[in-house]
């Protein structure tokens, strides 16, 4: 292991060295023979055969040659220091550059650097990540789930290289972006319009700046695009962000109405277009306000905005109905069921446009 730690550790300093023999040729020279005997070294123990045991001992001897003198006792715990000093600086290079291939991939694959955790990549867009990542984990499950990753990714591939048709991910009722209505000076899309699909949590930070780039830059002017509302769980009870699941089950049960009514009011559009664009009297965004409010107090304030939006009471009493129905239970099933099993997202934003899937927020261009 000393000649494989020593052919690395060459090998990571050649471009200084490169530089430095430019003005000291003897010192190049010297280097140059030294990792020739390391490659060799190295390529012997990949052919499975004896390392040469004159280069190792050139390495032992070149770090303890002045200990040898004053301490000749201290040179064989030092020689086994070496070499067990070796075989974990070359486990580590070998840890290091797998998790870079694997980082690597994954942003390819998943848009993601980060599998478990994709908000934690600096790298990818932002975004919110789902709610299974522990970072309390020991280091056996850290371990194991750093293989875990592994499978993930390699699983994604056939996702990033397949043709995505948005029509295949809709469910019913289908609440489309119309921008005429959110802004009376832009224009909805033509009839001719590709689909597009934007899977959102209406409390993540992450959306809501999507949601305003894709407004702002015409992109729901240009693509006919259906909102799938899916508040993040962390587990069977919870929710990652607080109120969001009120929010989801009403924004369905105003896409009932709609459907039920003939004559839409687009309740559900606009109660999302005022949550990630809307700010109080006080200035704080109004997804934060929601945020910060006991499950009555929200739902009050969402009955509020809907009565500013043109519901009438009798459209409040049926939304109230309709958000504790097993309707919009089962709509908020089929969306889960989609999320996590037919588009597979690792983190909320997740769009799907132009045959693609896309993680995290729109950027505009």
């Amino acid at each position: 292991m000393v000649c494989i730690a020593a052919f690395i550790i060459l090998g990571l300093i050649g471009v200084f060295v490169a530089i430095i023999s430019i003005f000291k040729k003897d010192f190049g020279r010297a280097y140059w023979k030294a990792l020739k005997k390391a490659a060799g070294c190295v390529g012997k123990k990949v052919r499975l055969q004896k390392c040469d045991t004159n280069f190792k001992d050139d390495v032992k001897n070149t770090l303890l040659k002045k200990i040898i003198l004053k301490h000749p006792k201290w040179v064989r715990p030092l020689s086994i220091i070496i070499e067990a000093l070796s075989i974990i600086f070359v486990i580590v290079f070998v840890w290091a550059v797998l998790t870079a291939i694997k980082s690597l991939l994954a942003l390819w694959a998943l848009g993601t650097c980060n599998v478990t955790k994709p908000s934690a990549c600096s790298l990818g867009a932002e975004v919110c990540s789902l709610g299974n990542e522990d970072d309390d984990a020991n280091l056996l499950e850290q371990t194991g789930r750093w293989f875990t990753e592994w499978g993930d990714i390699f699983a994604a591939i056939p996702d990033r290289l397949k043709n995505w048709d948005t029509k295949d991910y809709l469910v019913e009722p289908i609440t489309f972006v119309d921008a005429s209505v959110l802004d009376g000076e832009k224009s909805a899309p033509g009839a001719d319009a590709p689909y597009a699909l934007d899977l959102l949590d209406p409390g993540c930070s992450a959306c809501m700046m999507s949601f305003r780039n894709q407004l702002e830059s015409g992109f729901f002017e240009t693509h006919k695009t259906a909102l799938l509302v899916y508040p993040i769980k962390v587990d069977a009870e919870n929710y990652k962000f607080k109120n969001s699941d009120l929010i989801a089950r009403y924004f369905y049960a105003a896409a009932l109405l709609d459907q039920n009514s003939g004559a839409p009011k687009y309740l559900g559009l606009k109660l999302i277009h005022k949550i990630f664009t809307g700010k109080t009297a006080s200035g704080a965004l109004i997804q934060s306000h929601l945020a910060s409010l006991e499950y009555d107090e929200a739902k009050a304030e969402l009955k509020a905005y809907l009565k500013e939006f043109g519901a009438t009471d009798g459209d409040l009493k049926e939304i109230s109905k309709l958000e504790k129905s097993d309707d919009v239970k089962n709509i908020l099933a089929k969306v889960e069921e989609l999320a996590k099993n037919q588009i597979k997202i690792t983190g909320i934003p997740t769009l799907i446009y132009d045959g693609k899937k896309h993680l995290g927020l729109y950027e505009t261009k």
